[in-house]
C-alpha cells in the first residue's frame, strides 16, 4: 500500500502563501519531496492521447506532445481563476456539474477554516489551468480543460467554526419553510459547498474527486449532487436551459455585464458590504423532484397553461419569442385569461423591480428508489445579492399558488455567500479570515 504523500502550497508559477496557523505541525503541503516529485516528473513526459470537440461539435483525436513536469496544456479553453470574483456565477453554463456540500469536523475552528481554503485555493488554481494538484496520481485526467469552474461557497457552520458569527450577512439563514417543501435531511444545509462545472463529465468527475479528498480531514463530504444540461452551441448561446419536463426554464435573466450588477453581487448596491464578501454573492441551491409519471398523462395543452409559456420555444402564451413580455390581461374567446392566474410564469414574474435572480440549474435523473421508476428532478440553482429580498417573495408566491406545484416537490434547500476570488497571492476567504 502506497502512504498518501503530504502536500506543499503554492503553483509552479506562483507560491500561496500559508494561511497564519497552518503551520501546526507537518502539514499536508509541507514536506513534497522526493519520490511524487520524481513521479510527476516521469508522467509529464509522457505523451497523452485525448478527445476534444472541435469547433463544428465534431470529436477529434489529439495527440500532446512530451512536455516538461509543469509546462501549459496546449489547449487554452481554460477559465482564469484569479479575479475579483469567482468564476462559475457568470460563467456560461456548462453542461455538467456537480454540487459537493461538506461539513467542517467537530471542534473546527478559524484556523481549520483558514486551512481548508488555502489547500483549496492551490488545487482549484492548478485543476483550472488544466494541471493536477500536487498529490494528483492521475493527473493526466487535468489536461483537458474542457472550461473548468469550481466556485466556493459557505453556510452558517462556517461562521460558527470562525467565530464570525458577528459579521455573517442578514440572510444566510435557512430558507423559510414553504407549504410546498418535503425537506429530505439527505440534502441539507451544510458548512461548505463546491460548484463544479465543465464541458466533460470526466473534467467534473475528477476535479470533485481531487478536492473531495484534499479537504479531509478539514471537510468531509455530506451529499453530491450531479446535473447536467444541453451543451451551449453557436446556435442556441442565447437560449436558456430546457428542463426534463421539456419547459425552458430561465427565460428572463439579470444582465450580467455590468447594469444589473446590485442584483448579483455583494457591494456593486451596498455601500457597506459585510466584512470579506464584496465581489462575492449568494447561492441558493433548491433539489426539486418532478414526478414524471403524472406529467406523461397530462396532455400538451395542460402543460403550456400550468407554465404561461409555449413548450417548443419558450414564448409566453401570448407571444411568439422567448423574450417577448406577457400580456397578463389578454383574455380568450371565453372570457378566460390566456395566462392563467396560477400559471409558473405569472407566479413567478418579478412584483417589484429587484426581485430578480440568475438562474442557473442542472437537470438530475438517477437511480429509481425502491418501486418508483424514476428518479428524476431539477437542482435549482439560484445567484443573486440577497436571497431574502430577491429569492424568497418569488418562491413564496410559487408556493401559493403555481400549478407546476402539481408535477414538483422541493426535497432539498440551502443557502451559501459565495466568496469574492482571490488576487494575485491571496487565498479564498481571505479578507473574511482575517
Amino acid at each position: 500500500m502506497v502512504p498518501h504523500p503530504p502536500r506543499r502550497p503554492g503553483s509552479d508559477e506562483q507560491a500561496v502563501t500559508p494561511p497564519a496557523g497552518a503551520g501546526h505541525g507537518p502539514g499536508r503541503r509541507a514536506v513534497l519531496r522526493g519520490g511524487l516529485v520524481a513521479a510527476a516528473g516521469v508522467a509529464a513526459t509522457a505523451a497523452v492521447s485525448s478527445c476534444q470537440v472541435g469547433s463544428n461539435g465534431s470529436s477529434t483525436v489529439a495527440t500532446t506532445r512530451p512536455a516538461a513536469a509543469g509546462s501549459e496544456p496546449t489547449d487554452a479553453a481554460t477559465v482564469a481563476f484569479r479575479g475579483a470574483r469567482q468564476a462559475g456565477v457568470v460563467t456560461d453554463p456548462q453542461p455538467f456539474a456537480a454540487f459537493v456540500g461538506l461539513d467542517l469536523p467537530k471542534g473546527a475552528d478559524r484556523d481549520t477554516c483558514r486551512r481548508l481554503m488555502g489547500v483549496w485555493t492551490d488545487d482549484i488554481e492548478r485543476l483550472m489551468a488544466a494541471r493536477g494538484p500536487l498529490t494528483d496520481l492521475e493527473a493526466e485526467l487535468a489536461q483537458v480543460p474542457s472550461r473548468l469552474t469550481v466556485t466556493v461557497g459557505v453556510g452558517p457552520g462556517f461562521y460558527a467554526a470562525a467565530d464570525l458569527r458577528a459579521h455573517a450577512p442578514s440572510w444566510l439563514a435557512p430558507l423559510p419553510r414553504f407549504s410546498i417543501d418535503r425537506l429530505d435531511q439527505a440534502w441539507r444545509q451544510t458548512d461548505v459547498v463546491l460548484q463544479v462545472r465543465a464541458d466533460s463529465p470526466v473534467a467534473v468527475a475528477h476535479a470533485t474527486r481531487r478536492l473531495v479528498v484534499g479537504a479531509d480531514p478539514l471537510a468531509n463530504q455530506v451529499w453530491v449532487q450531479r446535473g447536467f444540461r444541453e451543451p451551449l452551441t453557436a446556435t442556441d448561446a442565447g437560449l436558456p436551459f430546457r428542463n426534463q419536463f421539456g419547459q425552458i426554464d430561465g427565460t428572463v435573466q439579470p444582465a450580467t455585464n455590468g447594469p444589473d450588477d446590485p442584483l448579483l453581487w455583494i457591494g456593486a448596491g451596498d455601500p457597506k458590504p459585510p466584512k470579506g464578501l464584496a465581489g462575492g454573492t449568494s447561492m441558493v441551491i433548491r433539489r426539486i423532484a418532478m414526478n414524471m409519471d403524472t406529467w406523461d398523462r397530462a396532455d400538451r395543452v395542460a402543460r403550456e397553461n400550468a407554465i404561461g409559456r409555449r413548450l417548443d420555444n419558450g414564448a409566453p402564451l401570448t407571444g411568439t419569442k422567448p423574450t417577448d413580455h406577457p400580456n397578463l390581461q389578454a383574455k380568450d374567446a371565453l372570457g378566460f385569461p390566456v395566462i392563467d392566474d396560477a400559471s409558473h410564469l405569472r407566479r413567478a414574474m418579478p412584483a417589484q423591480p429587484h426581485e430578480r435572480i440568475l438562474r442557473a440549474p442542472y437537470a438530475y435523473d438517477d437511480p429509481p428508489v425502491g418501486s418508483a421508476r424514476t428518479n428524476t428532478g431539477l437542482v435549482f440553482v439560484a445567484f443573486q445579492a440577497d436571497p431574502v429580498r430577491q429569492f424568497v417573495p418569488i418562491q413564496t408566491r410559487l408556493a401559493e399558488a403555481d400549478l407546476m406545484n402539481i408535477w414538483t416537490t422541493p426535497i432539498g434547500s440551502s443557502v451559501y455567500a459565495v466568496l469574492p476570488g482571490a488576487g494575485a497571492g491571496e487565498t479564498l476567504g481571505q479578507a473574511l479570515l482575517s
